[in-house]
């Protein structure tokens, strides 16, 4: 047999930047811009979703945008210093849908007549179940439970997971793009051609702008095309759809954005609690911490770094718990997970470094208070931000496929795990998804409404699933004869702190701070 020309490898060889290495300043500045504008996509369109049927308006949607993008820098700055120090940024999450619906249609708030405080009323509510939640996350993750779990985790058992936080977000990208085929292909098209057919054409010295800065040279360019197809009535008398997601003046963010705006904790009113809102909203933060595990693990390989061990897993999902309950205390409409478009971005940028996303968690917080700037961001074309997600959610699931390298895929124990947990983790999430009405809590629909929203949540999430296939079958199936199959020999350095001397270069907390929290 020919000599095999690529063996596993640890490290991916060809990033140009690792986790704790760092541009020079302009390309640092420019590459946390690029970030806050990726991240734009999602904080933009979680309210622009729910704002509306909480009874808010135009400029209660501004407003909560703007929120939410100042507890993002936030959230994201605490971890990438105190959690995980991955270069991971802390978002909105759309896995809190479901149980936020819930509260939406909670019949108390759907009799309030009048629509502002219909919003106020059901915002209170959200934030009051965001703050019970949080609980589950601060406590599984600074008891370090999480991190006894994760000791159940193999290379095979977590390439269907990491591969489903990418792949399981497949409707957010083609069937989103098409919905404005004009802009959203152009704008695909570009995307893949600088950087990889063009990536190594360097105009200005020695820096490789078309690879480096794919995003800002793209959607510039497709947003004045945007505009410009906007300002010629290119889409006059069309359907409300193509208007809804061509146009690039339908949000109505820039007129009602205040010129300048401080979030601050309980500005909504103080939160009002119900138990049954809380175990609704449980469900998403559990299935949250599902999606961050697998994308801080995809975080890791595109960063250069060993994979998180339990302590620093545990101690990362113990500060996203603390950003969930900033989350109800400033009232930002949703919950929080890891941003799985940023985590492709470091692979498409081919930069790791951990300086990038702190910098843009300082955007997010300054033009967060700036409200007519963010909001001219915002009224990007959804279409545009599909194209990127079709390229980097794409990314995150091959990284997380690549987790296989270490296992034995000759063998049939191995194929039929991972087919079997990629096969079902997008089958059984797309068999609730179409039978889910915000309405009438989707296919679980029983007498209590929170045990609806609880299990509609938790099994239309991709990463969830196949999370329970793979693991549960990867710890129940042949495990002692197939240790050296699992890749456990690979695996098993890396679930403690100083099992890989490597792990204190990247996971040691700043400021000589593991003095007061030594690792385990």
């Amino acid at each position: 047999m020919a000599e095999i020309s690529h063996p596993p490898m640890e490290q991916l060889q060809d990033l140009e930047y690792c986790i704790d290495s760092n541009p020079p300043w302009p390309e640092t500045v420019l590459l946390a811009f690029q970030n806050y504008i990726l991240m734009l996509g999602s904080s933009a369109f979680i309210p622009a979703l729910l704002v509306p049927a909480m009874g808010g308006s135009d400029g209660d949607k501004a407003r909560v945008m703007q929120t939410l993008l100042f507890v993002a820098g936030i959230k994201t700055l605490l971890q990438a210093l105190f959690g995980t120090r991955l270069p991971a940024i802390v978002g909105g999450s759309f896995a809190f849908v479901v149980p936020i619906a819930y509260i939406i249609n909670d019949s108390s708030l759907q009799r309030i007549s009048n629509d502002h405080e219909r919003f106020i009323h059901t915002m209170r509510a959200i934030q009051g179940a965001l703050i019970v939640a949080s609980s589950i996350q601060i406590i599984l993750g600074y008891s370090q439970v999480w991190g006894l779990f994760s000791r159940f985790f193999s290379p095979l058992g977590m390439a269907p997971v990491v591969g489903l936080v990418g792949l399981g977000m497949f409707q957010r990208g083609f069937p989103q793009l098409g919905n404005c085929i004009e802009i959203g292909l152009p704008m695909l098209l570009l995307v893949i051609g600088l950087t990889q057919y063009l990536k190594h054409v360097r105009p200005f010295k020695d820096v490789p702008i078309f690879e480096r800065f794919p995003i800002l040279i793209c959607v510039t360019f497709v947003w004045i095309y945007a505009i410009i197809l906007t300002a010629s009535g290119a889409y006059r008398g069309k359907p409300s759809l193509t208007q809804h997601s061509c146009r690039t003046d339908r949000a109505n963010l820039i007129s009602t954005a205040p010129w300048f705006k401080f979030p601050y904790p309980l500005q909504w009113g103080p939160p009002t609690f119900s138990v049954g809102h809380s175990f609704a909203m449980m469900s998403a933060v559990l299935v949250s911490m599902v999606e961050s595990t697998g994308a801080y693990m995809a975080a890791s390989r595109l960063a250069i770094a060993t994979p998180p061990p339990a302590y620093v897993l545990s101690r990362g999902i113990g500060w996203q718990g603390i950003g969930v309950l900033l989350d109800g205390l400033f009232g930002t409409g949703t919950g929080s997970t890891v941003l799985v478009e940023n985590v492709g971005l470091l692979g498409l940028t081919r930069v790791g470094s951990r300086r990038v996303v702190q910098v843009s968690a300082g955007f997010m917080i300054f033009f967060s208070t700036l409200g007519k700037f963010g909001a001219v961001f915002a009224s990007i074309p959804v279409p545009i931000y599909a194209a990127l997600h079709c390229v980097l959610f794409g990314l995150v699931a091959a990284v997380g496929l690549s987790f296989l390298q270490f296992t034995n895929m000759n063998s049939m124990r191995n194929l039929m795990i991972t087919g079997l947990s990629l096969f079902l983790g997008i089958s059984i999430p797309q068999f609730f998804v179409q039978y889910w009405d915000a309405r009438h809590y989707g296919l679980v629909h029983t007498n209590a409404g929170w045990f609806n929203a609880f299990l509609n949540t938790v099994f239309m999430s991709p990463a969830t699933v196949g999370l329970i296939i793979a693991v549960f079958m990867d710890n129940t199936v042949e495990v002692e004869r197939s240790k050296k199959d699992r890749g456990m020999p690979w695996w098993v350095k890396f679930r403690t702190f100083r099992g890989d001397n490597r792990n204190e270069e990247f996971y040691t907390l700043p400021f000589n701070l593991n003095r007061f929290f030594p690792p385990t």
